[in-house]
């Protein structure tokens, strides 16, 4: 074959067009570590090869949304985490802010402490919060940031008036319109995605041994204690808590325990499989690559939903799980998930002059 020069290889480059950069350069830039790589192209080939292949993963592909969900006491004595699936968050509310064929469907799970109230506020009144944001669904990041830090703020004047209310909760949520899936976490519940059975963690867990979290807190006058934020409290983000000296903002400061989510926002293409969200009792006995696999082989076996997340929770218990188990299963296709393509390595192999010679005597006799 012909090495081109480069002047050659500069006209074609020139020549070379997208039909679409501001859509191409957005599904690359929401996730470059994780964007979806093509197939070679010869160079001889006309250039529209490489934008029907991208027009195939991105614009072709619309998720089949299906759900599941499960959760369990443990070891516990009380049960503080809860959860949430609304297949049509506007729809739930009495809202028609969108078309007939068009959807934001919302899922979360909230993990207690110090009492289930905050859990069950923050279940009960974020997903109307984000809805009546005047912003709602044209940008959602903002929304739902936004949302976290006034249901935060709502639950502390529902404090002030019951102070039996006094407690703390993590939040995570998973949000699907269209092709995207937005997920914000506050807190060390987790959400997963599983990508062609490769796991891809959605969300970080807001643990006072996280090094960006000791940062943030030690900035605004917190500390860590035998692993606890301040020696109170086990994550360095939550809602609630407002009955905790020192850890929530007073007037104009900020304390260290904050209710911002942290967001990740992926657009979805038909690699992606399906989504895990489960509540840190889950993520204390499994990773996020084992929970992928094991979900995967009993989806691979019946392709029932809720009957997977069942199965993932009574695994979590005979593991050892001491903690209240909760977790929510979000799958993208009607079809289970194929099976795994694994490519044998090649070894190059080799003997050495003495076991050659060792042989032929072998051979010999």
């Amino acid at each position: 074959m012909c090495v081109k020069d480069a002047d050659q290889v500069a006209e074609e480059m020139q020549s070379f067009s997208i039909t679409n950069p501001s859509q191409f350069l957005s599904a690359h830039m929401e996730n470059p570590s994780n964007s979806v790589s093509f197939p070679l192209v010869s160079i001889s080939e006309d250039a529209t090869v490489v934008s029907d292949i991208k027009q195939s993963v991105y614009v072709n592909f619309f998720p089949t949304v299906r759900s599941g969900e499960w959760s369990d006491i443990g070891r516990r004595a009380y049960m503080e985490d809860t959860h949430l699936c609304i297949a049509d968050l506007a729809k739930n509310f009495g809202y028609n802010v969108l078309g007939d064929d068009e959807a934001v469907s919302f899922y979360g799970v909230f993990d207690g402490h110090g009492g289930k109230a905050a859990a069950h506020f923050v279940r009960d009144h974020l997903p109307r919060i984000i809805v009546e944001d005047a912003d709602f669904p044209l940008e959602l990041e903002k929304v739902v940031t936004r949302s976290f830090m006034e249901t935060d703020a709502a639950f502390a004047k529902s404090c002030s008036l019951e102070s039996g209310l006094s407690s703390g909760t993590t939040a995570l949520t998973a949000m699907i319109f269209g092709r995207s899936l937005l997920v914000a976490n506050a807190g060390d519940c987790r959400a997963v995605l599983s990508r062609d059975g490769v796991a891809l963690d959605m969300s970080k867990d807001h643990r006072p041994c996280c090094k960006n979290e000791r940062m943030r807190i030690e900035s605004l006058g917190g500390y860590v204690e035998d692993g606890y934020l301040n020696g109170q409290v086990a994550v360095t983000r939550a809602l609630g808590d407002w009955h905790l000296e020192g850890l929530k903002e007073t007037g104009n400061n900020s304390g260290p325990l904050s209710a911002e989510p942290e967001l990740k926002l992926v657009t979805l293409s038909k690699e992606d499989e399906f989504l895990i969200i489960g509540s840190d009792g889950i993520w204390d006995v499994f990773t996020s690559q084992n929970a992928i696999d094991f979900a995967r082989r009993r989806l691979q076996a019946h392709n029932d939903v809720k009957l997977c997340c069942k199965e993932v929770v009574e695994e979590a218990m005979k593991r050892g799980a001491a903690d209240n188990l909760t977790v929510v299963l979000v799958c993208f296709h009607l079809e289970p998930p194929p099976p795994m393509v694994v490519q044998r390595a090649r070894f190059k192999r080799s003997i050495s002059a003495e076991g050659l010679r060792n042989l032929r005597l072998l051979l010999e006799g």
